[in-house]
């Protein structure tokens, strides 16, 4: 971790070519995604076109806004938060980009990372093999909320999850392990 000082006015990252990521919003501070005060970063498009949708607006892989990896890495940074939620639209679309945002950002500050998809841990253990970015955001994250939302299995105080059917795993012994650790309580987390 870089322990060099810097000034909230001053650029963390200068004199990189800008990287593009696709994303639907930003919420600096959520009490809702996950344990904490996290920083939430929510990408645009998502393949799954779940029924009931929380977050509808950023299916559309053609919506949001093209915004920087370096410059979003750098607002993490200067952030209040010391743990990050990457959410959707589907993140596992951008995943060689939030990989990246991840480790940028850890050069600077210890970060816990949840990342929110509707594929199943198996199929991304699988996809890992064949799909590099997959394997290095699996590798960055330390819990990770699998599985569609299912709007018959809609469940409000099913913690951190909007449906009965998805999961919590522990995976930060991924990529030395694939025996996730299955979250079953909220303290847990």
């Amino acid at each position: 971790m870089i322990t060099a000082a810097y000034k909230k006015n001053t650029r963390i990252f200068a004199g990189y070519d800008v990287e593009p990521i696709k994303i639907a919003g930003i919420v600096e501070e959520s009490i809702v995604d996950g344990p904490g005060v996290r920083f939430v970063l929510f990408t645009q498009g998502c393949p799954h076109n779940c029924e009931g949708c929380h977050n509808k607006e950023a299916q559309d892989f053609n919506g949001g806004i093209t915004a920087d990896i370096y410059k979003t890495a750098e607002k993490i940074i200067k952030s209040h938060a010391e743990r990050l939620t990457f959410s959707g639209g589907e993140p596992f679309c951008q995943a060689e980009q939030l990989a990246k945002i991840a480790r940028l950002v850890r050069e600077f500050k210890d970060v816990e990372i949840i990342t929110y998809t509707g594929y199943l841990l198996e199929e991304l253990f699988e996809a890992a093999g064949r799909d590099n970015g997959i394997k290095e955001l699996l590798t960055e994250t330390n819990y990770l909320v699998d599985g569609k939302f299912d709007i018959n299995k809609k469940n409000p105080d099913w913690f951190y999850r909007g449906s009965s059917n998805q999961r919590i795993f522990d995976i930060t012994c991924y990529p030395n392990s694939t025996r996730a650790r299955l979250i079953e309580k909220r303290e847990e987390l």
